[in-house]
Formats: C-alpha cells, structure tokens, sequence
C-alpha cells in the first residue's frame, strides 16, 4: 500500500466511515440470513403443523369408522340373540337390545367417561361428569373418542340380554342396562384403560377380553342362575331338554355381522393409524382367531353329538373374536389360529358344562363371552411378546409366569367384582320390580305380555311352548 492509499485509509478509521460500511454490510448480509432462515423455518413450521393436523384427521376418521363398525355390531348382536329363541320373543330381545344402547349413550355421557377416563384414584375416575372438562384418552378430538368408547359400553351391556333372554322383565333390564353402563363397566374400563390399579401393573387386555366379554359375559351368568331356567328347559332328573331357536338364517346372518363389526372392535383400538403395520397384524389375528374358532367348534360338536351343528359352529367363530381381542396386539398369526381353535373347544365344552348344571343360558353368552373372554385374557401371557409392545414376554418366550400372574390377577379381580356388584344390583332389582315375568307370561311369550305386540303378526303358531 502506498502513502496515499495509507493516508485514505487512516482518515477513513478516523472519521469511523469505514467502519460504518463493514459493519453496515455485516448487518445487511445478517438481516438477509436471518430473514431467509425465518422464511425456511416459518415454511417448515407450516408444513408441520398441516401434516399435524393431517395425520389427526386420518386418525379421526379411523376411529369414527371403527365405531360406526362396533356400533353395526348392536345388530349383530340382536340378530344373532333373536335367531337363537323363540319366535314369541323375538320382539322383546330386540327391544332390549335396541334400548341397550340407548341407556348406555345416556349413562356413559353423564357418568361412564368420568369414571373411565377422568382424573381419580386408581379405582375410578371423579372429574368430567356430564363430559364437563373432560379431556380425550387418545391424540384424537374428544367426541370422537367418546363415540369410540360409547360403543363398546353398548357392547357390553347387550351381552347380558342373551343369557337372560325368554323370561326376564323389561323394566327390569332397562335398569340393569343404565347401570352396568354408567358405574360398572367404566370402572373396570378405568382399572385397564383409564390408567386404574391394573394398567400401572402392566395388565393388557387390548380390545376388551376382559373388559368388554368378561364383563358382559359373567354378568349373564349371575343374572341367568338367579333367574332360573325357562319353563321346559330342565326334567325332574337334571337332564336338559333343547328348546331350539326359530331363525337359524337370521342368527347366521347376525354372526356374519357380528365378525364383519369386529374388524372396527379390534383394528380400531389402535386409535391411530400410524403406517398401517398395527392395524394388519391386528386384523390378520381377528380373522385368523375367528375362522380356526369355528372349524374347531364344529369338528368338537361333531365328535361328541355326531352332526356338524351350525349353531354351535357360529358361536365358535364368536368365542375366537373373543379370544383374541385382549393379545390381538400382541401376537403373530400363528398363535391368533391357535387361541381362536381353544376357544371353539371352550365354548362346546362351556356350553355342556352349564346344561349339566341347569343353566339356562338360551344363545350361550357366558360361554361365548364370559369363558372365552377369560381365556383370552390369560393367553396374553403365553403367547405375547415384549417387542410387540407388551410390558413383559409371553411364558412360550421365555418371560415365564409374569405376565400370566398378572392377567391372572386382573380377569380374577375384574370376574369377581362382577360377580359381586351385579349379584347385589340383581337382588336389588328383584326385591322391588322383580326380575322374572310370571310363568303364564313366559308360556305365552314376552312380545304379547311386555310390549303388546307380535314379531311376525298373522304367522304365530304356539302360544304354550
């Protein structure tokens, strides 16, 4: 640099102008930084927010068609409950399942989702009645996620109409109904669900083994002993007579329903749809469960009476579904065929065992629910993996009995809290309306005597079987 150059230079330094231009293009170059990293992060924030947003509604939308599937299952239910009895109380039992799930929308909106859901103690939930500040179990809007849940309290309370069918009192359901919707399932949903006693202990029961069938399942078996058997259904020596059904198509077509339906009770409780692979493994099990319950169920009627029974093929389908709804989650293919053909040999086995017993159990809810509902439940711990998201291995992958004792533990206490709180919510019931039409009522069938009316009007050929 010359002496003139130099001279520039340092007059520059003096008056600060120089200074001024460096800093005043480090401050130009740093705004335009600043701004483009704004504008890319101000872009990227976007787009996340819309593909947020995105994957919400794709979950919503998962889980409303799911209930809209559990809900199609009320018909199932009844189609399947009304082919399996007589034609002169076809009416009746479709009412009670029509009101079914009438009373428990009503009692899970007003006191079942604050119980199941709501902040409480380990044994049930205290805040949100009326749905007021209650909060969603799930990344999904909170109404959607009630539906969800509504549907299933539906599902359980209908299952009792079964086992109870052809002699109990109208009104006397309706109460039972709004009460096992309201206080006693939510506070089994809260012990499994609702982060209760039983969830803090690793418990799993994925799609409502336990909650759900177990719950429906052993309520029917307390109702149905202490209604006693229908008219007809016992000989002086203990031996049964059969009382057979009057639609064996319109139960069919109920069990086709009934598996259709399943594929929102089970695939939807991911209660999200993620990449897909959860929702497959479940639906795969579902199917598998169900097919291999009724060849089983089937090829085990067969052996012991000498004729493929399609009834009893039909409720083996359904004792799969049952079976694998607490480890659909958790369990490969093989192990969903396996359990699904246990539970078809359960449910003719259930059946034989309840008849020798003088229980009258009209559809066979309790083998079907109560009994699968338990063995489901137990087979979480045999055949579930901890890679598949449960707290510990199956016993048959080297977690030996820990998972077992604690399924154990939770269908004993879930069975035997049942038990006790319909015994007395029955005894209740019948000390004050009664539980049992009168025996003329029953002869002549419940559609005349409860509801004044006949299912097929002009056809009615018996009035005393």
């Amino acid at each position: 640099m010359d002496s003139r150059a130099l001279f520039l230079f340092l007059s520059e330094i003096k008056d600060g102008g120089i200074i001024m231009r460096i800093l005043k293009d480090k401050v130009v170059k740093i705004s335009v930084a600043m701004m483009m990293c704004m504008g890319i992060l101000g872009s990227v924030v976007a787009e996340d927010r819309i593909s947020y947003a995105q994957n919400i509604g794709v979950d919503t939308l998962w889980v409303l068609l799911a209930a809209f599937l559990v809900f199609f299952m009320q018909a199932g239910f009844g189609m399947v409950e009304a082919g399996f009895i007589r034609a002169k109380n076809t009416c009746n039992i479709l009412t009670k399942n029509f009101l079914d799930f009438c009373m428990a929308s009503i009692g899970f909106f007003i006191f079942g989702y604050a119980i199941m859901f709501g902040e409480g103690t380990g044994f049930m939930g205290l805040k949100g009645w009326f749905m007021i500040g209650a909060q969603s179990g799930a990344d999904i809007p909170l109404h959607a996620f009630w539906l969800f849940q509504a549907a299933f309290c539906g599902a359980a309370a209908t299952i009792v109409a079964g086992g109870m069918a052809e002699r109990m009192k109208f009104s006397a359901y309706l109460i039972y109904s709004f009460i096992i919707s309201a206080f006693i399932y939510p506070i089994i949903g809260h012990w499994i669900w609702g982060g209760g006693w039983l969830s803090k202990l690793g418990f799993a029961d994925f799609a409502g083994s336990t909650v759900v069938h177990a719950v429906g399942g052993f309520a029917a078996l307390n109702g149905t002993i202490m209604l006693k058997p229908r008219v007809g259904k016992y000989n002086a020596d203990g031996t049964a007579n059969a009382i057979a059904g009057h639609s064996i198509p319109l139960a069919s077509l109920g069990v086709f329903i009934l598996w259709f339906g399943w594929f929102g009770f089970n695939p939807g409780s991911t209660l999200s749809v993620g990449d897909g692979s959860l929702i497959a493994r479940v639906a795969i099990n579902t199917n598998l469960a169900a097919a291999a319950g009724g060849i089983i169920a089937m090829i085990t009627v067969w052996k012991m009476f000498g004729k493929p029974d399609l009834s009893m093929a039909m409720n083996g389908a359904l004792a799969g579904l049952v079976a694998i709804t607490a480890p659909c989650a958790f369990v490969d293919p093989w192990a969903g065929i396996i359990i699904g053909a246990v539970g078809g040999i359960i449910v003719v086995c259930g059946v034989v065992f309840l008849d020798k017993r003088r229980v009258d159990d009209p559809v066979g809810a309790v083998a079907v629910h109560g009994f699968n509902g338990v063995w489901g439940t137990i087979a979480v711990g045999i055949f579930g993996q901890q890679s598949l998201g449960l707290s510990h291995n199956g016993l048959l992958y080297g977690g030996g009995l820990t998972q077992v004792g604690i399924q154990l533990l939770g269908v004993i206490s879930v069975v035997s809290f049942v038990v006790v709180a319909m015994g007395i919510l029955f005894k209740i019931i019948d000390s004050t309306v009664g539980l049992r039409v009168s025996r003329e009522e029953e002869l002549k069938g419940l559609d005349i005597g409860e509801h004044g009316m006949e299912s097929y009007s002009g056809f009615q050929v018996f009035t005393t079987q």
